[in-house]
């Protein structure tokens, strides 16, 4: 029996945590020849979806393929996004989220027939954090760096 990949579960997960904070949802996406979303939109390879019940229509968190309906200038258009492309679902008002450990262009999901292995799957990352501004120019002292082992945070898309 193959293992079941958790990482549908989690952006689900998230996915309701931030429906019911009042959060806005966003999926960070890879775009390749798998996802079909409006190009004119998309920038670097990646493209940032609002995935809230009132930006969407039809919306299905399954297992394989996330898949709604959401108006983009206006015009109703199909979005379909394999769940192996998510990189990332967060809150837009505040960050807070989970980001995925990237996979390498054209790797997808994992055919069935392949042996699941530990490393599959979602993996947490800090972001870097910016390095504060100096006000003072004549302190040369070097920031501190940010405290190990403390919560992940996403950094917000733009």
């Amino acid at each position: 029996m193959s293992e079941i990949s958790t990482k549908p579960y989690l952006l689900r997960a998230i996915h309701d945590w931030c429906t019911d904070s009042g959060y806005t949802p966003y999926l960070a996406v890879r775009v390749d020849e798998h996802v079909r979303v409006p190009l004119e939109f998309v920038k670097n390879g990646e493209i940032v979806l609002n995935v809230s019940t009132m930006a969407t229509s039809r919306l299905n968190l399954g297992n394989d393929a996330i898949e709604f309906q959401a108006r983009f200038g206006g015009v109703a258009r199909d979005v379909y996004v394999p769940v192996a492309n998510v990189m990332a679902i967060y809150a837009r008002e505040n960050g807070q989220g989970m980001a995925f450990e990237a996979q390498a262009e054209g790797e997808g999901a994992e055919p069935a027939s392949a042996p699941a292995t530990a490393a599959a799957g979602p993996v947490l990352s800090l972001a870097p954090v910016p390095a504060p501004t100096q006000t003072d120019s004549a302190d040369t002292t070097p920031p501190e760096p940010p405290p190990r082992g403390g919560r992940p945070r996403l950094q917000r898309i733009k």
